[in-house]
Parts: structure tokens; C-alpha cells; sequence
């Protein structure tokens, strides 16, 4: 199956649909049995059987063989938001005592909730690079967690070389895709344990709604589906679901389209002369870009770039200058938007990931690249003459 099939016709030929183009939204919260046997033996199989919307849906679980399919996994479960996935598949691999080892620069509230686990007694470490694992694993380290491209600086990670050295110290490996999509980068065909993402970007596309998965072997995402995820109460909406489904229909499209625009934008800024550093792995002046090209097959439209100042306020009226870029979080949607840690990121955490305060977050849209670079050529031309 190629992806384009999978994106648009994978299971909507099943009995249920009709013949409709569009998949039903099965909005019921629970479904009935004929009779008690038949109940108890599906409450024991709630991660396939349809007991109670807390456990599955046919509308998510559409989805969910959708991004299985994708990812190349056994399996998936979706959820209503990227930290409810997150969450619930990390806490499914740790119990107390245990340690984690998480790889580069991660999702910030990714480590708030490491963070958080510390009162449980799990404890983490970052390390910059795979050399320093060596020295940074304990006894108790039962995880690796990573990004590749990383958070903020996207920096690239040798999938293969990171998958067999956790092997090789008895790790799982978790990590998150959602920069790429599946699209353009399928981790679990390097080694890697688990695969999660935030639904919210690219993936549905269109900034209207919140929704994460993990995608796996059967034997990792079984005992998450059914403790974690009935525990945690982060159950995915039928009606988002339904929005993931429509936004992967035009996913491989809009991959093509975002990697174009991104790449036109990320090479003008690393022409012009207020600019120091851009952080692209499609640009070839990349450290990683010779890698990126051997495990990925394309570029996503989020990155950022490193304006000539460390000055907070300078930064804020650079976002200020911008017309067309609009100033938000998030990401993967059809407008343009513009964020930079230093204005909403503790400087901690900043000093942690190695994020710079005049680093500047872009997420190229939809819109012509030519009318994203006048921007923010014009935006530059001002913060210099200010």
C-alpha cells in the first residue's frame, strides 16, 4: 500500500460507510450486546471492542488504522491531545525508580512532565549528543525519548545508530515525528519502539483540532490502550477523529506544498545580513542535511532562524514588524505563523536545550513563498533602520 492510498481509501470500503464518501461519525457513548457473555467478553478485549467511547469508537478507530498503516506499525491509539499520547506512553514504559535518558532538544511541555514524574521518583537526563549517553545511562534507565529533527534548533539524529544502541542497553525508544509526518520520515522502520505525534499540526492541517497518537508493535500499545489510556481520560472525540481522517486525505499533497514555501523561505533568510544562523535541515548548508536526506524522504515548513541580537526586546519588535506572519503557537496549518522561545520559554529550559534568546520560530502556510519573504524582508528592513 503507498501512502496516498492509505491517506484516502484505507478502510472506507467497509460495510458500515455505505458506499458514502465520507466516513459516518459515530456519536453514541456506549454500545449494547446481546447479552451478558457477549458484554464480558468485550470489556476484556476494550482496546479492539466497542464497549464505551473512553475506550474506542469506530470513527477513531478509522483513524487509528489509518496511522498505523502510515507509520508502518501493528498498531494505534489516538488521543485528544499530543502530551495526553506523550504522557500515557511514557508513563506506560516507567515505573518508580526508573530513570530516562531524553536525546537533544524536546517539545518543552514534554519535559514539564518529565519534570513532574520526578515526584513519583522517575528521574531524567538530558544529553546533547548519542556519545554522551555512554556516560549519562544508570542501572535503571528503561527509556530513550527523542526528536529528530529536534525541537527548536532541529538538529539531526541518526535514527539507526540511536535505535541500536538503546537495543544494545535494553532501552525503549520513543520518539516523536510529528515535525516530519509520516510522510516524509517513517521511524519504525529504523529500530525505533514507539512513534507519537501531535495530530494538531500537520496531520489534520487545519488549526481546528487537538489530538495526538502512538503507533507500535501490538505488544507496547495493548497494555497502553487498555490502562493508560482509560485511566488518564484522554479519549479522542469521534468528531476530531473525523477531522484527522479528512486531514490525511490531502496530507501527501500538502507536505509537497509546505516543503516548497518552506524551503524558498528558509534559503532567503539565510541570504540576507540580519540574519545569523538558519536552523533548516533542508538547506544545504545544514550540519545535518547529508543525514536527513539518507532516513527522510522530505522537509516539513517549520523551522527557525537566528536574528543578529540576543535582545529580548528586539526580538518582540521583529514579531511586531511582521504583517502577514501571525504571532501564535502551534503549527501545520494553512497560514504562516511566528513564535520565538525567549518571549514565553524559562530561560532554564531555554540554557537545557541550548536555544538561544534571539532564536525565531517560523511555520511557513499555504500562501505564496513570494508574499511570506516580502514580510519578512520588510520586517528586517525595519527592526535594522529602529
Amino acid at each position: 500500500m503507498d501512502d496516498e492510498w492509505i491517506c484516502g481509501r484505507l478502510g472506507e470500503d467497509e460495510p458500515w460507510m455505505l458506499g458514502a464518501v465520507n466516513p459516518p461519525i459515530f456519536e453514541n457513548s456506549l454500545f449494547t450486546f446481546p447479552n451478558a457473555a457477549e458484554l464480558g467478553e468485550a470489556i476484556r478485549n476494550e482496546d479492539e471492542r466497542y464497549v464505551y467511547w473512553r475506550g474506542t469508537n469506530p470513527t477513531v478507530d478509522l483513524a487509528q488504522r489509518k496511522l498505523a498503516a502510515l507509520e508502518r506499525a501493528e498498531r494505534a491509539k489516538c488521543f485528544a491531545s499530543g502530551m495526553g499520547a506523550i504522557s500515557a506512553t511514557i508513563s506506560s514504559l516507567v515505573s518508580a525508580g526508573d530513570h530516562v535518558l531524553v536525546l537533544g532538544a524536546v517539545y518543552g511541555p514534554t519535559t514539564q512532565f518529565l519534570r513532574y514524574l520526578e515526584k513519583f521518583g522517575v528521574t531524567h537526563t538530558h544529553v546533547v549528543d548519542l556519545d554522551a549517553c555512554d556516560s549519562a545511562i544508570k542501572d535503571h534507565t528503561r527509556l530513550l525519548y527523542f526528536e529528530s529533527p529536534s525541537y527548536m534548533r532541529y538538529e539531526i539524529f541518526d535514527i539507526p545508530a540511536v535505535t541500536r544502541w538503546a537495543a544494545g542497553h535494553g532501552l525503549v525508544t520513543v520518539m516523536d515525528n510529528t515535525w516530519s509526518t509520516p510522510i516524509f520520515q517513517k521511524p519504525l522502520t529504523m529500530g525505533v519502539d514507539l512513534v507519537v505525534h501531535s495530530l494538531s499540526k500537520y496531520a489534520g492541517g487545519h488549526s481546528d483540532l487537538v489530538g495526538g497518537v502512538v503507533a507500535g508493535p501490538s505488544r507496547l500499545i495493548r497494555p497502553l490502550a487498555l490502562t493508560e489510556y482509560q485511566l488518564y481520560g484522554a479519549a479522542m472525540s469521534p468528531h476530531d477523529a473525523a477531522k484527522v481522517i479528512r486531514g490525511l486525505r490531502t496530507l501527501p499533497v500538502r507536505m509537497a506544498a509546505h516543503q516548497e514555501r518552506g524551503l524558498a523561505v528558509a534559503a532567503f533568510l539565510e541570504g540576507h545580513p540580519a540574519v545569523r544562523r538558519v536552523n533548516h535541515p533542508g538547506l544545504p548548508s545544514h550540519p545535518g542535511h547529508r543525514l536527513a536526506l539518507r532516513q527522510m524522504s522530505g522537509f516539513s515548513s517549520l523551522f527557525s532562524f537566528e536574528l543578529a541580537t540576543e535582545e529580548r526586546d528586539e526580538v518582540a519588535a521583529f514579531l511586531d514588524e511582521l504583517r502577514h506572519f501571525r504571532v501564535g503557537v502551534s503549527w501545520g496549518g494553512f497560514e504562516s505563523l511566528v513564535n520565538a522561545p525567549a518571549l514565553s520559554t524559562e530561560e532554564s529550559v531555554r540554557a537545557t536545550m541550548g536555544i538561544p534568546a534571539g532564536l525565531v520560530r517560523l511555520s511557513v502556510g499555504l500562501e505564496p513563498a513570494e508574499t511570506l519573504i516580502k514580510d519578512l524582508g520588510g520586517a528586517l528592513e525595519r527592526m535594522a533602520k529602529a
